[in-house]
């Protein structure tokens, strides 16, 4: 019962018309009223996920708020003063990504994209693929870069330091190589209509110490044992001061639900899947396979479950906990539904009249990703032999 919950409640993830929360958390109870899990079992599975969820909670506000303050115009604007704004553009979504989190990512920036590409007289699909490319290219160096992170970071015990020098180098990497494909796709080399818009220095002044805060408060505070919800609490109340304006909608509740449900039924399901054994084996070639089967899970059932499935087969120290995260958060590069945050931009690209196919988003994947993986996956295979 509880692999075929597990199995209905990914499916359901994708049901048009329905949010892709419903039937995961509609699984989920229906889970706990039969006794797939019991209540008290059930909390210790929640309890990991608890800070992870916080800091998702907290950290989508922080970006619609900075985005209010108009930030992120602001630093468009200032990119838009080079030669060719879209590698600019692609920094930037590199570095939102990184240090704020890939949902905030596609949430945010796609819109500023579309109008960007716009009123620059460029492909508005093409620049749109920045953010959701990005969001799997950059979201390996941190463990606030990607909700996946977090919640392994907090059940196995891993810091920023070491985040930062296992998959670090593999995420600029990616993103180095990203760009160098990204570029050759047709349409790129199309020249952007000149548009100068003045920089809004006062959104500058306001957001920048804001992001200096996030960032040193969510890489010095780790070592200072400061959880990275409380930093972004902090920031949330200075720029809830500034704004005054927070709304209940600015909040992921469907995320964090659908991370609720499926957190639930893969911890039920686990011990009938026998992923324990996936990870016995030693050396390069059995992390090659980690990633490999990583990859492919997210891409079959979404990244999350696939990450939550092979947790409780995992220890702290492992050498499959990194192959493993990067495969996680790579393999939805290549298709839509790999992730929510593929979901996300799908939606927030269609409400602004860019539409895009499963077909075109994986064939862009395919070009843009495949260099890129090899690339990280070298240099992940490689660092893991050099520092164990």
């Amino acid at each position: 019962m509880q692999v075929s919950l597990l199995a209905i409640a990914v499916i359901g993830v994708f049901v048009p018309r329905l949010p892709s929360w419903l039937v995961p958390v509609a699984a989920a109870v229906v889970l706990l009223l039969t006794g797939g899990i019991s209540f008290s079992a059930g909390s210790e599975v929640l309890e990991p996920l608890v800070a992870p969820l916080a800091f998702l909670l907290l950290a989508v506000p922080l970006a619609v708020m900075l985005d209010r303050v108009g930030f992120f115009s602001a630093a468009a604007a200032l990119i838009d003063r080079g030669r060719d704004p879209r590698l600019g553009l692609w920094a930037l979504a590199a570095s939102v990504t990184t240090f704020l989190n890939l949902d905030a990512s596609v949430v945010l920036l796609t819109p500023l994209y579309i109008r960007f590409a716009r009123r620059h007289g460029l492909d508005a699909r093409l620049l749109a693929f920045q953010p959701v490319l990005l969001a799997c290219l950059a979201s390996s160096a941190l463990p606030i870069s990607n909700l996946t992170n977090l919640i392994a970071a907090d059940a196995l015990d891993i810091g920023f330091e070491d985040f930062l020098l296992r998959l670090g180098p593999a995420s600029l990497a990616a993103v180095v190589v990203g760009w160098c494909f990204y570029r050759r796709l047709p349409g790129s080399t199309d020249r952007p209509v000149p548009v100068h818009e003045p920089v809004d220095r006062r959104a500058l002044r306001l957001g920048l110490p804001i992001v200096v805060f996030v960032i040193l408060g969510f890489t010095v505070g780790d070592a200072l044992g400061i959880k990275a919800w409380m930093v972004a609490l902090v920031a949330d109340a200075v720029l809830l001061l500034m704004t005054r304006d927070l709304r209940w909608g600015d909040f992921p509740w469907g995320a964090a639900g659908l991370a609720v449900g499926l957190g639930l039924l893969a911890a039920a399901a686990a011990p009938h899947l026998g992923i324990d054994r996936a990870f016995d084996d030693g050396g390069w070639l059995a992390q090659l396979r980690t990633t490999l089967l990583a990859m492919a899970a997210a891409d079959t059932i979404n990244n999350l479950p696939a990450l939550l499935i092979s947790l409780p087969g995992l220890e702290s120290g492992s050498d499959h906990v990194w192959p493993l995260l990067f495969g996680v958060n790579f393999g939805p590069i290549f298709v839509l539904h790999g992730a929510l945050a593929g979901l996300l931009w799908r939606d927030t690209a269609a409400r602004l009249g860019v539409q895009v196919s499963a077909w075109e988003y994986t064939r862009v994947g395919l070009r843009v990703g495949t260099p890129a993986l090899l690339a990280g996956l070298a240099i992940v295979l490689a660092t893991g032999a050099l520092v164990d």
